[in-house]
């Protein structure tokens, strides 16, 4: 499927900040299931631009500015041929070793209570096991965008029993590694046939697996990873694979508004809603 990805960030300051630094995981990589025919990172301020690739393997910008700046403003253009490899990223240099992703974190600590979920698990199958994961976080947790936030961690997501994608994610990511399977959060768009327009990015985990090695599952919508699907960056968790984080000097209250476009070509284009109509999330890209 060949998927047009438009993409666009913008901050707003309540007055003038005087410095930013942002660090940017916007830009995808080329893999089995991906090929990136173009792409165009592109931010709206004056500043210094840097590329360097982080040690998960990620192509990302740093992103520095000197201020006044009362506005940030960063677009993403792509065009991207995907293949449905079943949600196999297939073979790839990995620049950290497996065992770096049987880490916990803060946001990928377990409790009892998911410890416990883990040993209603138990299959001697490692495939198998991995999507009665995903179906059991599927059926269990509810997506509701406005009972957690972006510093939100898999437990306390576990308990309320609802989320965002990256609460099911990182729950996901969070029992792989309890029962032993190296996991990896990835940050990503999800080009939905019938809702084209998005407020956020989207985000799943992928499983190392024997025999098959990394294979993406998305608890979200309770599939593997598919031709709809792009990925952008993976980590230890969200923080990890954020598309935009970062850091600046004063600024007062901060608004942010996120759009992600995405389709598949020879769709009819969606006309683009004005900035002042972009929905206004208080947290970092998050569906």
């Amino acid at each position: 499927m060949q998927l047009l990805i438009d993409h666009r960030t913008v901050y707003r300051y309540e007055v003038p900040a005087a410095g930013i630094v942002q660090v940017l995981r916007l830009t995808p990589r080329a893999c089995d299931s991906q090929a990136i025919l173009r792409w165009r990172v592109d931010v709206e301020a004056d500043g210094a631009i840097k590329r360097f690739t982080d040690a998960h393997g990620n192509l990302a910008h740093m992103f520095y500015a000197d201020g006044p700046i009362e506005e940030l403003a960063i677009a993403v253009a792509g065009e991207v041929l995907t293949t449905d490899t079943a949600g196999v990223v297939g073979a790839g240099e990995d620049p950290l070793p497996l065992g770096v992703y049987l880490r916990s974190t803060p946001l990928t600590t377990a409790d009892p209570a998911l410890a416990a979920f883990a040993r209603t698990l138990g299959h001697d199958n490692p495939l198998t096991r991995a999507h009665l994961l995903m179906e059991a976080i599927h059926e269990r947790l509810v997506f509701d965008p406005d009972i957690t936030h972006s510093a939100t961690d898999a437990a306390t997501a576990f308990r309320l029993g609802r989320g965002v994608c990256q609460d099911l994610s990182q729950v996901m990511v969070t029992v792989a590694r309890l029962l032993g399977t190296p996991a990896r959060y990835v940050s990503g768009h999800f080009a939905m046939p019938n809702h084209p327009e998005q407020e956020a990015a989207h985000a799943w985990a992928e499983l190392h697996l024997p025999d098959l090695g990394w294979v993406g599952f998305d608890p979200t919508h309770g599939i593997c990873a598919s031709e709809s699907h792009v990925r952008i960056a993976v980590g230890l968790d969200s923080l990890d694979a954020a598309p935009v984080r970062g850091t600046r000097r004063g600024g007062g209250a901060e608004q942010l508004s996120v759009l992600v476009h995405g389709r598949s070509f020879g769709e009819p284009a969606q006309p683009h809603i004005p900035d002042e109509q972009d929905p206004v999330r208080h947290q970092e890209q998050r569906q």
